[in-house]
Order: C-alpha cells, then structure tokens, then sequence
C-alpha cells in the first residue's frame, strides 16, 4: 500500500517544511506512511517580481491572491500522481476541522491543501476546483500554513503504525473510541505522590476492570464540566 501523499502549497515552503521535520510528521515520514511534497506557488507567477497578488476589484484594503500562479500551481502538482486527491483550502470560511474530520481525511490517498496569504484568494480559485474548504477556528491567521500543520499532524498520527502503541490514538480527547466522543480521563506517572497530591488507588491496584470504569467514569465527568456540548 502506498503512502498517504500530502501536497503543501504555500508561499513559505521553509516554514511547512520546518515542522514536518521534527517529532510525529517527521516519525510518520521515517515510518513510510506519508510523504510530504511542498510547492511554491510564486514559481509558477510571470513577470521580473513574481507577483502573486494585486489590489481587489471593487477597492477596499489589502491584497488579493491572483489565480493564475495558483492555477498553474496546482495543476502541476496534480500531474505529478496518478492517485487521485482531495483538495483543501484553508480559510476561515470552510467548514470546521475536528477529529471526526481528521479520521475522514486520513483515509484519502491523496491530500493538497492551498494555505492562502493576505486578504484571501481571488473568487475563481475557489470556483476552479472542487475543493473541499476547511477552518480550523474561528479566528484569523496571517496565512495557512499553520492550518495546514495542524491538519497534517493531526492526520498523520492516525496513519497505521505511526504511533508506539496500540490504541494510543484511539484513546485521545475527542476520539470515537470506546468511550464515544469524550475528553481523556487524566493521567498519571511516578512519583505515587508529589507535594502532597497522590495517584489515586484505583490506578494503582492492577484491577484492569476497575482502572476501564474508573477512567470512563473520570471521562464523562471531565467531559460534562469542561464540554458538555459533547455529550
């Protein structure tokens, strides 16, 4: 089986790049369950200066990606595989990135994902293909980039043997695990007691069947005052 093939195109290949080296992106990697491609879109802009922007029509503030390095981008990319790909645009107006999505993408063979700069993209790169739009808050970034990062990592660690051990994705916060969708029970490592907190006892008496209710337990009950929207 092939690995899942992640296309990043941004203007700052470097600072994709940067984390993609570095902890699970880089063991996903070294793993052979992905592997990343980046490409600058100003590459593909005419002209002595590479323009990538103009002002938008209309007036009004800031910069407007143009379409056709974004175009002639992203066809190129696309020619370089014969698998086929999903297509994301990181904006502020897609559709909100959770787990569930991340479980979903993670199944593709193929992602691209478009980080955008300045005050947005030129209308007919969204009408050009057909992309799925995602948003990772309800907040502004200065680009996409980190967007894409987020979304990547979160992927990437629920490829098949990405992980250590077993079972260690599926029991994250907001898995569909055997919990259903619940934040994690807390956890606990050595010392049994620090400046006078403790490890509860439960944890530590080897009944796996008390140590799964104890921790369902604590999941809901942190689950219903933190997020209750969850339940």
């Amino acid at each position: 089986m092939k690995p899942l093939r992640i296309d990043i195109l941004t203007l700052f290949p470097q600072l994709v790049r940067a984390v993609l080296d570095e902890s699970i992106p880089r063991i996903a990697r070294e793993k052979g369950a992905v592997e990343y491609h980046l490409a600058n879109f100003r590459d593909f802009a005419k002209g002595v200066h590479q323009s990538v922007d103009d002002r938008p029509y209309g007036g009004g503030a800031g910069m407007v990606l143009k379409p056709e390095p974004v175009f002639a981008c992203v066809r190129h990319v696309l020619a370089q595989d014969t698998r086929p790909a999903h297509l994301v645009l990181l904006t502020p107006q897609g559709r909100r990135f959770d787990q569930q999505a991340a479980i979903e993408l993670s199944g593709k063979q193929r992602l691209l994902m478009l980080c955008g700069r300045y005050e947005g993209f030129d209308e007919r790169i969204r009408q050009g293909f057909a992309w799925d739009e995602i948003s990772i808050g309800d907040y502004v970034l200065s680009g996409g980039e980190l967007a894409a990062l987020v979304i990547t990592d979160a992927v990437v660690r629920l490829l098949p043997g990405v992980l250590g051990e077993d079972g260690s994705a599926e029991e994250d916060s907001f898995n569909l695990g055997p919990h259903g969708r619940l934040l994690e029970y807390p956890q606990y490592t050595r010392p049994v007691e620090f400046e006078g907190m403790k490890v509860p006892e439960v944890l530590q008496s080897g009944n796996h069947a008390l140590i799964a209710k104890w921790r369902e337990e604590q999941a809901r009950k942190r689950t219903k005052e933190r997020r209750p929207d969850l339940l």
